[in-house]
């Protein structure tokens, strides 16, 4: 388990703890797509939970997600560093977060599923509010063509 020394594994904010949510399932597939950055940034950027949050620092937030990751554990490390940083509500919205940043490039892997999947049983999501806030990404990124 990590020590209070190790300066990656000391506690996040919530607005960082949301940034990871995004970071994890982007990267769990070991790609991270244009499409996927781009989602993560129009997120900190525009949506309500990041007001009050800089900008400036999310490239350092997601560096410090994936050397978390890179860690022996780090992937509970950082779904323990992410509860321990949310509200059950905020744990709702990490992972409606992560669905859209899922669904931003208009496919979903087995391994992006699979965390999600981790994520909902980590973060105590219902998997009834998890089922709503899923198809509301696959709406919201559906394509005409």
């Amino acid at each position: 388990m990590p020590t209070r020394k190790d300066s990656i594994v000391t506690a996040l904010t919530p607005h960082e703890a949301l940034i990871f949510a995004m970071v994890l399932v982007s990267a769990s597939d070991n790609t991270m797509t244009d499409r996927e950055l781009k989602t993560i940034g129009r997120i900190v950027t525009t949506l309500p939970a990041f007001v009050g949050f800089d900008q400036a620092t999310l490239p350092g937030v997601a560096e410090r997600c994936v050397k978390v990751l890179d860690k022996q554990d780090g992937l509970d490390t950082a779904f323990a560093m992410i509860d321990e940083a949310l509200t059950p509500a905020l744990c709702e919205t990490a992972y409606a977060f992560a669905c859209d940043v899922v669904a931003s490039d208009g496919h979903a892997t087995q391994e992006e599923l699979r965390l999600l999947e981790l994520m909902r049983h980590r973060l105590g999501v219902e998997r009834l509010v998890a089922a709503a806030i899923e198809r509301g990404a696959r709406a919201r990124y559906g394509r005409v063509a």
